[in-house]
C-alpha cells in the first residue's frame, strides 16, 4: 500500500479545537485499510498525525490554519534560550521507556490537563481517555521520562517510525513551569533523531498566531508542508 493507491475520505464538518468561531473536517484514510506502522509513517511524511489510532489531516472548507509541520534536524541550532533550558534541567535523569499506562503517568497527566486545559474538553480525563488518545496498537510509541531524583516531572510520548520520531503529546508537572519543560521535551527529541540518524522530528501542526503553537516559531530548521511539499519555514 503506497499514498497512490490509498482512497482517503473527508470526515462531516464539527467543532474546531482550535478556534470558537470554525467549524473543521477531516482527510482520512480508507477505513477498511489496515493501519499499522509503515503505512502511517508514510501518512505522516505527507502532513498526517494520529490521535491514538485515528489518522487524520484537517481538511476545511473554509480555513487553512494547520499546517502540518517537522523540524529538520541536521539544520537545527539551539538557540540562546534553548541551551539555556539544558543547563537548567541538567540535574534531570532522562530515560526512554515503554509507552503504557499507570497511575504515576495518569496522576501527572490529569495535574497538566487540569492545569491547562481547565475549561476544555481534556479536563477531568478517565485513564480511558489516556490510553485511546496517547496508545496505540502498532509497536510505534515510546516514552520519553524526566524526573528529579524519583519525582516524575515530564513525559514526552513519541512515535518512532521509518520517516522519524513524531511528537504525539508532552505532558509535566504545572508547578516546575519555570524548567521550560515542553522546550526540554523537544530538544530531548531532537537529540533521539540524531541518535538514530533520522533526519526530522514531526511536529504536528503550525497555525500562524496561535498561541497554543507560537513556541514552534522557536526551534530553527522548522519546514512546513504546503502545496504537497516540505518547504523550510520563512518567519516574518
Amino acid at each position: 500500500m503506497n499514498s497512490h493507491n490509498l482512497s482517503l475520505y473527508i470526515t462531516a464538518e464539527h467543532q474546531c479545537g482550535y478556534y470558537d468561531d470554525r467549524l473543521t473536517s477531516n482527510l482520512i484514510p480508507d477505513p477498511q485499510v489496515n493501519m499499522g506502522a509503515g503505512l502511517y509513517s508514510l501518512l505522516l511524511s505527507k502532513g498526517f498525525r494520529r490521535s491514538g489510532e485515528f489518522v487524520y489531516r484537517p481538511h476545511c472548507k473554509e480555513c487553512s490554519a494547520c499546517i502540518p509541520c517537522r523540524i529538520n534536524v541536521q539544520t537545527f541550532k539551539a538557540s540562546r534560550n534553548q541551551r539555556r533550558c539544558l543547563k537548567a534541567n541538567q540535574e534531570l535523569t532522562t530515560h526512554i521507556v515503554e509507552a503504557k499506562f499507570t497511575d504515576e503517568y495518569f496522576s501527572l497527566y490529569t495535574r497538566y490537563l487540569n492545569s491547562r486545559h481547565k475549561d476544555g474538553s481534556m479536563a477531568d480525563p478517565t485513564p480511558e481517555d489516556f490510553k485511546s488518545f496517547l496508545l496505540n496498537n502498532w509497536n510505534t510509541s515510546i516514552f520519553i521520562e524526566s524526573r528529579l531524583n524519583d519525582k516524575l516531572l515530564c513525559v514526552a510520548v513519541v512515535d518512532f517510525l521509518a520517516a522519524g520520531p513524531s511528537a504525539v503529546y508532552t505532558f509535566f508537572e504545572p508547578e516546575e513551569h519555570k524548567r521550560s519543560l515542553g522546550t526540554f521535551a523537544i530538544m530531548q527529541q531532537i537529540w533521539l533523531a540524531r541518535l538514530y540518524l533520522k533526519n526530522h522530528l514531526y511536529l504536528g501542526y503550525w497555525l500562524e498566531n496561535h498561541p497554543k503553537m507560537e513556541y514552534k516559531r522557536n526551534f530553527s530548521g522548522l519546514e512546513l508542508y504546503q502545496q504537497d511539499r516540505w518547504q523550510a519555514f520563512l518567519s516574518k
